[in-house]
């Protein structure tokens, strides 16, 4: 009432007088006015939503509104506050939680980094030695090849020189005779010198004959150094896969018995081509109504990764299976049950990911006709990549196995081969 902001000692006076509004002290006290009637703001009319004072409502525009007092609207807006500050704290908890969670993520992260990184390096310098190691065993073959080569031709050479010898002896014999003057010594020589000349003719070839033989056996011997290297860039290989535990899967092949009538299966059992052609297979129980086709071999555990070849046009679907998938019907597509998992292409043009009936269209553009499948069974892992250069992670799916897996296909208008 008297719109004045005052000091403790004063408000004693006014706040004995019940037509006294106390309020806190505001330097804009203009702003709680009615811009109509100047007079304080003492309401809410809840139709019009706004502020209005007491001439508002008995005179002016508000009249006959349903209004409620400051307290009254102040506490249920209070509550709502209330409830949205419970949410937000909430959240705010959550995040909270969540960015803590984060951090020890990307402190895991970090150690896993470091601890995969000293693995690699170690396994490199590993590799490195081995390497080294071939190389210098593979060097020294060579060598000893060519020293043996080497000695060989020595001696040849030598036995040559001595052969030259005993031929330049007997051709200056010869040469003696066929100068000498009494024709009696000449006609007592011939018959032994005959004799002589054939032999050195016949040890001549013989030496010869010898010599190329000697020559050609005595060369490197390219196919030994090659099995030697060979072999030993497989142990390598061999070594650094049980290092790292991953299997590479070469035995993989198609099931006959379970492929669809619209499947044509290679001889070697490793190409899957759409025909439009029926193949006349028996049915069976374990056979797909559709065109698909699972893998003879099955994982149960270990980590395994197989390559597929596939064509640049048409439909297929790669992935994994347990072998309680439906043969017939809608359920038995490869990605549309909660017993498969895979990578689809369509005329080489966008990838999706199919699980469970649930579809994720991937954003990578298609880079290739080569792809790698890694299955970690233990933690639970399928991924997929792409083998251009550099390889390109495609997709990785996170379960829980409780099933033998199988390689799973399905081709439409296209082919895909698993290569050896």
């Amino acid at each position: 009432m008297c719109e004045a902001s005052l000091c403790d000692v004063h408000l004693k006076v006014h706040s004995k007088s019940p037509e006294h509004i106390l309020l806190e002290p505001t330097a804009h006290l203009a702003n709680r006015k009615c811009s109509a009637h100047k007079k304080i703001l003492e309401y809410y009319c809840t139709e019009d939503h706004t502020c209005i004072c007491v001439s508002c409502l008995l005179f002016g525009a508000h009249q006959g509104h349903h209004v409620e007092t400051f307290d009254a609207v102040s506490g249920k807006k209070k509550e709502r506050l209330r409830h949205l500050l419970e949410s937000w704290t909430s959240k705010s908890e959550e995040t909270e939680k969540r960015v803590k969670s984060g951090q020890e993520r990307k402190k895991e992260a970090h150690g896993k980094a470091a601890e995969v990184t000293d693995r690699v390096a170690a396994l490199f310098r590993d590799i490195r030695r081995q390497v080294d190691t071939l190389e210098k065993r593979v060097l020294a073959e060579i060598s000893r090849q060519e020293e043996q080569v080497s000695l060989s031709v020595s001696s040849l050479v030598q036995q040559m020189e001595v052969k030259k010898e005993e031929l330049s002896s007997k051709i200056q014999h010869l040469e003696e005779l066929c100068n000498m003057a009494d024709s009696f010594m000449v006609i007592q020589e011939e018959e032994s010198e005959s004799d002589a000349f054939r032999g050195v003719a016949e040890a001549e070839n013989d030496s010869r004959e010898r010599y190329y033989k000697q020559i050609w056996k005595r060369g490197l011997d390219e196919g030994l150094i090659s099995v030697t290297l060979h072999t030993g860039l497989s142990s390598i290989v061999t070594n650094v896969r049980k290092r790292i535990n991953l299997q590479g899967t070469t035995d993989i092949l198609l099931d006959m018995n379970s492929a669809g009538n619209d499947v044509h299966i290679s001889g070697d059992l490793k190409t899957a081509t759409w025909s439009h052609v029926d193949q006349d297979r028996s049915d069976m129980p374990g056979r797909f109504q559709y065109d698909q086709v699972l893998s003879t071999r099955s994982f149960s555990a270990g980590r395994h990764y197989w390559e597929v070849e596939t064509s640049d046009s048409g439909v297929w679907f790669l992935g994994v299976s347990y072998p309680t998938i439906n043969r017939k019907g809608r359920q038995s597509w490869i990605g549309d049950n909660d017993k498969s998992w895979c990578l689809r292409r369509y005329d080489n043009v966008q990838y999706s990911v199919i699980h469970d009936g649930k579809w994720i269209q991937l954003p990578h553009t298609v880079s290739c006709q080569l792809l790698g499948i890694y299955l970690d069974y233990e933690a639970g892992q399928l991924s997929f990549y792409e083998l251009c250069d550099p390889i390109r992670h495609l997709h990785t799916f996170s379960a829980t196995f409780i099933e033998p897996l199988h390689a799973a296909f399905s081709v439409y208008k296209s082919w895909v081969r698993i290569r050896s």
